[in-house]
C-alpha cells in the first residue's frame, strides 16, 4: 500500500510537496480506509482537483518517473547516459539543483521509506530505510558515490559497491535487485505493481485488459463490461502478422523469437466487439463485430482499458493512479469505480485508487463518497509553484463535514480553480475593442 509520496523540484513543483494517504482520526465514512500493523489507518482512496495548468497531471508523472527510474536505472542506462529529469524551470536556481522523490510503503508487512536526488548527470544521493517491526532501519545511504550500508541486511548491496559495480547514472536499489539482493526485490516488486496510468489515449493502456482477455479472465471482463451497461456480447482479439509491424519493432521481436525458440509470440493490433444485429421488429437476428478502435464509442475504450487495472488493483491489494479518469466516463459510472476501492465488500485486499479529475460532482454532498482527507488541491502561485494540499489542512470552523464540498470548492473557498473574473470583458475587447470605443 502507498501510505506517502514526496517530490520536490520536478517540473510544476519546486518546493517539496507531499500526498498523504495516512487518515486523520476522523470518523466520517469509516469504510474509506483501513488499519495496519504500523499504528496507522490508510485511505483507500484520494482524488485530486485543480485548474487547467496547476499541476495535477504533473503530480502523476512525477510518481509515473520515479517508477520508471527504479526499474529501468541499472538495465536500460550506459555510462554516461544523461537522466531524463526536468527540474522546475522557472526559477534561475532550481534549474541547477537536483530533483528529489521519496516514497512510503508496506509491502508483505514491511513498511519502507525509499527515495533519491537525481541531476541530470548523477545520481546525487539514495537511501533506504525498513521498519519490520517496531524501529525503523537504515539499510544504506549514498552521497553520489559515496556508500553506507547496513552490515547485516544489506551484504549483496555491499558486495556491488566494494567491486563498483554501481554506475553514476544508476540507482543502487535497481543495481542490487539485478543480483538478487532480497530486501532490494522486495522494492522492484512493489514499484512494479504500482500502475500509473497517464494520458488521455486510453489505446495506451490497454494491454493489462487485452492480456485478461487471452487468458483466462475473459468471462470476468465480459462480466465488468456488462456491469457497466455497455452492451457488448463477446471481445475477441484481433491478430497482427510480424510483417506488419513497423521494422524497428520486428527486430526487436525477432531477437527475442531468436532468443527462444520455444517461445510463442501473438501481437495483437486490436479487439473486436460482438454484439446483436436486430431487425424492423427489433428481433434478435444474428451478432455483428465491430472494431473496439474504430466503432466504439471513446467512453466504451476508455472503461475497456481502465478495467483490467481495476481487476487486477482490487484482487491482488495494488495502488493505481490514474490521470484524468473523468475523460470519456459518465459520472454515475465514475462513482461506481470509486466505489469498488471504498467498498469492503469489493475492496478486501486493502487496494488503493488515486485519481485526478474536474468532475467536481464527486465532492458533493449528494454523493458522499469523499473524506475531508481523501481530497486534495493543486493550485500554482504567482511564480509558476505548483503547491499540493488536502481539505483537511483546513480548519474545522471553515470546512465541516456537513458542508457541500462541491458548492464551496466551486466558489473558490479552497483554491485550486481557474481565476477568470475579467474573462467576458477580455474576450469581448479582442472580439470587438469594446475597450476603445469606451475611451
Amino acid at each position: 500500500m502507498l501510505i506517502q509520496f514526496s517530490v520536490q523540484n520536478y517540473k510544476t513543483f519546486k518546493e517539496q510537496n507531499t500526498i498523504s494517504l495516512v487518515a486523520s482520526y476522523d470518523k466520517e465514512l469509516s469504510h474509506n480506509k483501513f488499519s495496519t500493523k504500523f499504528d496507522v489507518e490508510v485511505l483507500k482512496s484520494a482524488v485530486i482537483y485543480g485548474a487547467n495548468a496547476s499541476g495535477k497531471t504533473k503530480f502523476v508523472e512525477a510518481l509515473a518517473f520515479m517508477k520508471y527510474f527504479v526499474l529501468n536505472s541499472a538495465i536500460y542506462t550506459q555510462k554516461g547516459d544523461s537522466i531524463p529529469i526536468e527540474p522546475f524551470q522557472l526559477n534561475t536556481e532550481s534549474i541547477h539543483e537536483p530533483s528529489r522523490f521519496e516514497i512510503i510503503f508496506s509491502y508483505k508487512e514491511v513498511l519502507y521509506r525509499y527515495g533519491y536526488e537525481v541531476s541530470r548527470s548523477e545520481v546525487v544521493s539514495e537511501w533506504l530505510y525498513y521498519k519490520p517491526n517496531v524501529r525503523e532501519v537504515e539499510l544504506f545511504f549514498r552521497d553520489r558515490q559515496t556508500f553506507t550500508t547496513h552490515k547485516n541486511y544489506f551484504k549483496q548491496g555491499k558486495i556491488l559497491i566494494d567491486k563498483k559495480m554501481v554506475r553514476n547514472n544508476a540507482l543502487l536499489i535497481s543495481a542490487a535487485a539485478q543480483f538478487n539482493d532480497k530486501i532490494s526485490i522486495q522494492v522492484i516488486e512493489w514499484f512494479r505493481n504500482l500502475k500509473v496510468l497517464e494520458g488521455l489515449e486510453s489505446r495506451k493502456y490497454q494491454g493489462e485488459t487485452m492480456s485478461m482477455i487471452n487468458g483466462d479472465a475473459k468471462k470476468t471482463v465480459l462480466k465488468a463490461l456488462e456491469a457497466a451497461d455497455l452492451g457488448i456480447e463477446d471481445l475477441k482479439l484481433v491478430e497482427m502478422g510480424l510483417e506488419e509491424l513497423p521494422e524497428s519493432v520486428k527486430n526487436e521481436i525477432t531477437t527475442q523469437m531468436n532468443k527462444d525458440r520455444e517461445a510463442k509470440f501473438k501481437i495483437f493490433s486490436d479487439v473486436s466487439t460482438v454484439r446483436k444485429v436486430y431487425d424492423k421488429n427489433k428481433k434478435e437476428v444474428s451478432i455483428t463485430n465491430l472494431s473496439m478502435e474504430s466503432d466504439e464509442s471513446a467512453g466504451t475504450q476508455k472503461y475497456f482499458a481502465l478495467i483490467g487495472p481495476i481487476l487486477e488493483a482490487l484482487k491482488n491489494g495494488n495502488t493505481l493512479v490514474i490521470d484524468e479518469l473523468d475523460s470519456n466516463l459518465h459520472p454515475i459510472l465514475m462513482c461506481n469505480i470509486i466505489s469498488l476501492f471504498n467498498s469492503e465488500v469489493t475492496n478486501r485486499n486493502n487496494a488503493q485508487l488515486i485519481f485526478n479529475t474536474h468532475d467536481t460532482s464527486l465532492i458533493s454532498s449528494e454523493r458522499n463518497l469523499f473524506r475531508r482527507d481523501q481530497i486534495w488541491f493543486v493550485q500554482k502561485d504567482l511564480f509558476g509553484e505548483a503547491k499540493l494540499y488536502s481539505l483537511a489542512d483546513f480548519k474545522t470552523d471553515t470546512v465541516r463535514k456537513e458542508d457541500d464540498f462541491e458548492f464551496k470548492y466551486l466558489l473558490g473557498k479552497f483554491g485550486g480553480v481557474p481565476y477568470t473574473i475579467n474573462f467576458e470583458t477580455t474576450i469581448a475587447s479582442l472580439l470587438w475593442g469594446d475597450d476603445e470605443k469606451k475611451k
